[in-house]
């Protein structure tokens, strides 16, 4: 049996791209798409892939937090990040989310394919470039679990913050989290006191910094 995957980009014609280019080989079947993080956490639940191909900065739910409910739900399911960020900071955060891999939008598709084949064996895979860098940082911190390694927020709070600055409405990002308004707003108050935000953009520029959305999605 080939390996199983998943495509979660919020661009469709990268994700026509990599199913053309990885069904070329036949031990490789995309099984599945996703246009954001929420979307790709559910059918990664549903179909139980060998991978999931991720980007980081999408709408709804971002690539990081994503990987961090994939790998709890689906441990053995194998992530990793596909992104036009080279920062480091979104490197380890996929790491400490879970990802077994990074690799740069702008590399050959060849070395998505050893990335794939890579993280299949139980290996860490990094895009070249980035592997030093990441390394030095990753030794240079202390060991943090999933829900530490970012900030200290919880996930309901990193969801909420992310439907903020990505312009949601109270009204509209309680519907879409099935609570009321006045828990959103509870949230909103939290999030306000823990991060000395003074303004929506004050969390917006907080939410962009951290990796939870991007002004490009």
């Amino acid at each position: 049996m080939g390996t199983r995957i998943i495509l979660v980009d919020n661009h469709q014609i990268m994700r026509d791209g990599l199913r053309f280019m990885l069904e070329k080989f036949p031990n490789l079947t995309v099984v599945g798409e996703a246009d954001n993080g929420r979307a790709g956490v559910s059918l990664t639940k549903e179909l139980v892939p060998d991978v999931v191909i991720m980007d980081i900065t999408m709408p709804d739910l971002n690539g990081i937090d994503a990987t961090r409910q994939i790998k709890k739900l689906i441990p053995q399911t194998r992530v990793i990040a596909l992104s036009m960020h080279s920062d480091r900071k979104y490197v380890i955060r996929m790491l400490q989310a879970g990802a077994s891999g990074y690799v740069i939008k702008d590399s050959a598709f060849e070395e998505l394919s050893r990335a794939i084949a890579t993280t299949l064996r139980g290996q860490t895979y990094l895009s070249p470039e980035i592997t030093g860098e990441v390394l030095r940082d990753l030794m240079a911190v202390p060991t943090l679990n999933n829900d530490q390694a970012a900030f200290p927020l919880t996930p309901k709070e990193r969801q909420v913050l992310q439907l903020i600055a990505e312009g949601w409405t109270t009204k509209e990002i309680a519907a879409q989290q099935g609570v009321s308004v006045k828990t959103i707003e509870t949230h909103r108050r939290q999030l306000m006191a823990k991060l000395n935000a003074k303004s929506v953009a004050d969390l917006t520029k907080f939410a962009i910094q951290e990796g939870l959305t991007s002004l490009d999605i």
